[in-house]
Parts: structure tokens; C-alpha cells; sequence
């Protein structure tokens, strides 16, 4: 009795409240979607590659361990070590033993490497420019983007608590 108790005590979504889920994340993965192909095809790079040329470019020394930079982009290690092969075998990026700890690597970005993101950069914030904020400035501007910002922080704070 108590297990169906606590069954019937749950409360499920209501039909609104799942069209309303559903549109969230269809239309974040069309926006992923859009942004992605854009940026392969404007700068040759994956939004992997992107992810991992950004934590380094950002970095100090624009370096960092493996298990660091895994963190960083929230990647499993082994997903980013087959990664960081190919974005090696293209120069993006080597791997040098660590100076601090002869048991780990540090990924360092490539001065090609470097340049690939600066120029990749410029043509991914027009298109986010374009097909995120653009949104929001023909339908109220700031304040649009604001109420955005709100439903985003709301979001993560209730993940975060």
C-alpha cells in the first residue's frame, strides 16, 4: 500500500507543461544543429574540436592536463584522447608529458591550431549572433534575452540544488 501511495503522490507533467518540454529541446537541438553544420563548413571544425581549441585558448599557458581538460568540456577521458588524436594528426593541438607529474599529459593548442580558432570564431559568434540573439532582438529586444537569461538560471539552479 505505501509503494502505491507514493506512485499515485508523484506528480507527472501535464500535456501543456510536455508540449511546452518538447519545443525546449527540439528547438535547443535545431539551434545546436544549425550552429554546427555553420561552423564545419565556414572553418573545417567539429563543435568538438571547437570545444577543445576554446578551454585551450583560455587556458593559462594555453595548456592543460587531459583529465583537466575532460573536465572542462564535461567529456569522458577516453571519448577526448580518440579526439585529441585526430585534432593532433591535423596539428590543432600535441600532447606533452606533464612537467609536474610524469604520469599524466598536458594538451597544448598549436600556434596553427590557435589560428584555425581565431578565424573559426569570428564566423561561430556572427552565427550565433544570427540565429540566437537576432531571435530575441525582433521579439523585445533586451528584455527578451533577459527572460532568457532568468528561465537559464532558474534552470541551473535547480539542477544545481
Amino acid at each position: 500500500m505505501e509503494n502505491s501511495q507514493a506512485v499515485r503522490s508523484r506528480k507527472s507533467p501535464t500535456a501543456e507543461e510536455l508540449r511546452v518540454w518538447r519545443d525546449f529541446v527540439e528547438t535547443g537541438d535545431r539551434i545546436r544543429s544549425l550552429l554546427a553544420a555553420r561552423l564545419q563548413a565556414e572553418s573545417g571544425l567539429s563543435t568538438g574540436d571547437y570545444s577543445v581549441l576554446l578551454a585551450l585558448s583560455e587556458a593559462e599557458g594555453k595548456r592543460l592536463r587531459s583529465s583537466d581538460l575532460a573536465s572542462v568540456i564535461d567529456w569522458e577521458r577516453s571519448r577526448l584522447s580518440h579526439h585529441l588524436g585526430r585534432m593532433e594528426a591535423r596539428g590543432l593541438v600535441v600532447r606533452e608529458p606533464c612537467a609536474t607529474d610524469n604520469r599524466g599529459a598536458e594538451v597544448v593548442l598549436t600556434a596553427s591550431g590557435a589560428s584555425q580558432f581565431r578565424r573559426a570564431s569570428a564566423s561561430h559568434l556572427r552565427a550565433v549572433q544570427e540565429l540566437f540573439v537576432d531571435a530575441f532582438a525582433a521579439g523585445g529586444g533586451e528584455a527578451s534575452l533577459d527572460a532568457v537569461e532568468e528561465v537559464t538560471e532558474a534552470l541551473r539552479a535547480h539542477l544545481d540544488g
